[in-house]
């Protein structure tokens, strides 16, 4: 068969598909075809950080600030959460740099299995936290606090289990 003939089949072939699911329910037709999500009460923002969990803030503060040039804030004991945090400013978002601080630190948990540390946790803000916790856990999406908590930049924040998120710890945040 030549090349034209395959094309010409593939083509006929996606026409009869096509007719079939343009006569099966429109509305199963729409859910199947949609590009975007359904309408909702909240929506996502911008992506607000990535959190790298670190064995040595003190290096990794350098690294960011003296050798690569960044503007780092100061650290900022957040008890808690169990986090030290630093954060990397960059032109388009920010680089948390997160150390454990308390025996019961999730950090010193996450090091332990991850030496030289790693990215933890990517931030998203949202905004409206509470109706955005809502749809989620209606969605089955485990939240891993009953409530949201007061985070980093001092606004409420929750984190979803990574089980539930495609690998990624991810932590949604008021805008």
């Amino acid at each position: 068969m030549s090349l034209i003939q395959t094309l010409t089949k593939t083509v006929s072939t996606s026409s009869s598909l096509l007719r079939v699911v343009q006569s099966a329910n429109s509305s199963s037709v729409r859910h199947l075809s949609s590009a975007s999500p359904p309408a909702s009460v909240w929506s996502l923002g911008r992506l607000n950080h990535v959190a790298i969990a670190v064995p040595d803030l003190g290096q990794a503060t350098a690294l960011y600030r003296d050798m690569l040039g960044a503007s780092v804030s100061q650290p900022q004991d957040l008890p808690e959460h169990g986090v030290t945090t630093v954060f990397v400013e960059l032109s388009n978002t920010k680089l948390e740099l997160l150390h454990p601080l308390g025996e019961k630190s999730p950090i010193a948990g996450f090091l332990a299995k991850n030496k030289t540390g790693g990215i933890h946790h990517i931030c998203i803000e949202v905004d409206d936290i509470t109706a955005a916790v809502a749809d989620v856990r209606s969605k089955n999406i485990r939240c891993l606090s009953a409530e949201p908590r007061i985070g980093a930049h001092g606004k409420p924040v929750m984190f979803l289990h990574p089980k539930d998120c495609n690998g990624v710890l991810v932590e949604l945040e008021q805008e």
